[in-house]
């Protein structure tokens, strides 16, 4: 591989049972999507970048038949344990490996933008997709809507400076966003809507095992400095701290449904 799926993979699939607990906790997220797009039983669905197979799981109960595509063998081989009958990948999203019009439902949750290029990346979802059958494209919702952007502060002085001449990243739960971006995949737009759960987490140990997780977070950091963004995780975080001594971080998530 030699797109963002090898840059990513190994940082995603660095500690997977660790990530798990912060896929898990998005549990009612999927679902609001699944109520979106009349899942049936026996239908063929793709989720790209899969990861520990939380959503395809939820898929499987329901009687659908679940086929994922990750970045990471670590995330793939645990979601296998937990699916052994799925049709589970390891490669790019931006050339997905099924032949044309295979799924009934094509899915993406906190993934596509993580492609070296999201219209490609989205264009190949339309491929696979059946004519006319629902995609779905899940993004962050507003900043200031989203308590883990208190992460993004803890985690910033642990990276290196970002050049001045980088482009901004795009905020895609701007209106209009999304819907472009389909556009362009040649995608037909049909709805988006937000939605917030608040992501919760038993204690101390358990945050810092989540968080540390994200994105192979304690691999850039290397095992020296772990200790030190560990510390800085619950000082950044203690305003999520309940008085149980469990932690809950509401997050508001923007879909796009579209058809292929």
């Amino acid at each position: 591989m030699t797109g963002s799926a090898a840059r990513w993979g190994p940082l995603w699939g660095a500690r997977p049972a660790d990530w798990a607990l912060s896929e898990d906790g998005q549990l009612p997220t999927y679902e609001a999507a699944l109520a979106r797009t009349g899942l049936e039983p026996g239908w063929r669905v793709l989720d790209v970048g899969c990861g520990a197979g939380a959503f395809l799981r939820l898929v499987a109960e329901r009687g659908g038949r679940p086929s994922g595509l990750d970045a990471s063998d670590a995330l793939i081989a645990f979601a296998r344990g937990r699916l052994p009958n799925a049709d589970l990948r390891v490669g790019e999203m931006e050339e997905l490996p099924w032949a044309d019009a295979t799924f009934d439902l094509v899915t993406g949750f906190n993934s596509f933008f993580f492609a070296d290029d999201m219209v490609s990346a989205l264009r190949e979802a339309g491929r696979v997709a059946k004519p006319g059958s629902p995609l779905v494209v899940q993004v962050w919702g507003a900043h200031e809507r989203c308590d883990l952007e208190a992460m993004k502060q803890v985690a910033r002085p642990f990276f290196p400076p970002r050049p001045p001449d980088a482009p901004a990243d795009p905020d895609l739960s701007e209106p209009g966003a999304l819907r472009s971006l389909a556009v362009a995949a040649g995608l037909t737009p049909e709805g988006e809507f937000d939605t917030t759960w608040v992501l919760e987490f038993a204690d101390l140990a358990t945050l810092e095992r989540a968080m540390v997780a994200v994105a192979g977070l304690a691999e850039i950091v290397g095992p020296e400095r772990e200790p030190e963004l560990r510390r800085a995780i619950g000082e950044g975080l203690a305003p999520f701290r309940r008085v149980d001594g469990s932690y809950a971080l509401s997050n508001e998530f923007h879909f796009l449904i579209a058809r292929a």
